[in-house]
């Protein structure tokens, strides 16, 4: 992977009709909406209190630092499992429902990506972040810098990206990989702590909304849809 210096990202959500007057097709079916998909978790415990702050144990920015790094991790290996089908032919675009997301470098450069060249930017951006000891401090007394804040949401707002296309463009090779409980147990646990945080705004992820509200409800009692481990 190539260093990124600097850069930030803005998406373009496509209008009902193309350039050339012609309409964009019909919104494709959502197999992930599908309730034999969205009931599978690999857990069923109240991700609200998964994500609190411990009371009086952990500076704020610590539990952010902590929790971020760790999603990044995840959701990188999420995508690990299905990005031998996301490819410059399949994914010409990096898109999630009716979304095409750009990418910026550091001179504000427009680019439009490939699906497996945005994620690629996107992860060595992050892992320069997650590794600089003057942004993500792990040594005891060192101070978090004042963009801290800023740069987390910036690095939630990267990551939703990754997780939105794995639902809109591979959720069948997830489903046929038996990844689907785990996939949308990292998504819920990753919508519940950004909003208990503020760390990515409602316009940005609307677009999974529906898919966030019925995975964010706690399951029914005596629900046990646990995937077998592989």
């Amino acid at each position: 992977m190539g260093v990124l210096v600097c850069c930030d990202c803005f998406f373009y959500r496509k209008s009902k009709t193309k350039p050339n007057g012609k309409k964009v097709p019909a919104e494709e079916k959502k197999h992930y909406m599908e309730p034999e998909y969205t009931k599978v978790r690999v857990m069923d415990f109240d991700l609200k209190d998964l994500v609190a702050l411990p009371t009086k144990e952990i500076d704020l920015n610590e539990w952010l630092a902590s929790n971020t790094t760790t999603f990044f991790n995840l959701i990188n290996l999420q995508y690990s499992t299905i990005s031998e089908f996301c490819t410059g032919d399949t994914c010409q675009a990096m898109t999630a429902c009716n979304t095409i997301y750009y990418w910026y470098d550091e001179r504000g450069k427009k680019t439009k990506c490939t699906a497996p060249q945005y994620v690629d930017l996107v992860m060595t951006f992050v892992q320069k972040l997650v590794t600089d000891e003057d942004i993500f401090p792990t040594k005891y007394g060192k101070d978090f810098p004042n963009s801290f804040e800023s740069l987390v949401k910036k690095v939630c707002r990267y990551l939703f990206h990754v997780l939105a296309h794995i639902y809109w463009a591979h959720f069948k090779e997830t489903v046929a990989l038996e990844l689907q409980g785990h996939l949308n147990t990292l998504y819920a646990h990753f919508i519940v702590f950004v909003r208990e945080f503020n760390l990515v705004e409602p316009k940005e992820t609307c677009i999974m909304d529906d898919l966030s509200e019925v995975l964010c409800a706690p399951l029914p009692p005596h629900t046990h849809n646990h995937v077998t481990e592989r």
